[in-house]
């Protein structure tokens, strides 16, 4: 089964992505058990003061969040974050997504940060767009 890393904003533009937009579709995968969602808990807590901004808060109801941040602690694969990421991506909060998908032996990162994508891989990890990552989800199920 494809183990993927979702970054922060991948998971909160999907929790308000109508269905049907690559957003929508990629976490759909995942709660579909297309694939295992890699995260940890400095993502989860990311993911949650995210949530709490008001773009969100206008688009979601308190309950819309927290049943959404239960749904990402229950059925992801919550990893302990084993590995040293020693200052690769250009923001901090991007080496945390490198560090857990490098614990949790993803195979991707699915993310919508130009600057984390522009990386294309790390180590043996392939960084890649939710357009990206749709596509290859597609191709698998062919």
């Amino acid at each position: 089964m494809i183990k993927a890393t979702y970054d922060t904003n991948v998971l909160a533009s999907g929790s308000v992505s109508p269905q049907g937009q690559t957003t929508a579709f990629v976490i759909d995968a995942w709660v579909n058990d297309d694939l295992e969602l890699i995260t940890s808990e400095p993502l989860i807590i990311e993911l949650s003061r995210t949530l709490e901004k008001s773009y969100f808060t206008s688009r979601l109801t308190r309950k819309q969040i927290q049943s959404f941040i239960y749904l990402v602690r229950e059925r992801a694969i919550i990893v302990q974050i084993t590995a040293q990421i020693p200052k690769v991506a250009t923001h901090p909060e991007d080496d945390m997504v490198l560090a857990t998908a490098e614990s949790g032996k993803a195979k991707y990162i699915v993310t919508g940060d130009y600057g984390l994508q522009d990386m294309k891989q790390y180590k043996n990890i392939q960084i890649v767009s939710p357009q990206a990552f749709r596509i290859i989800l597609l191709s698998k199920t062919l």
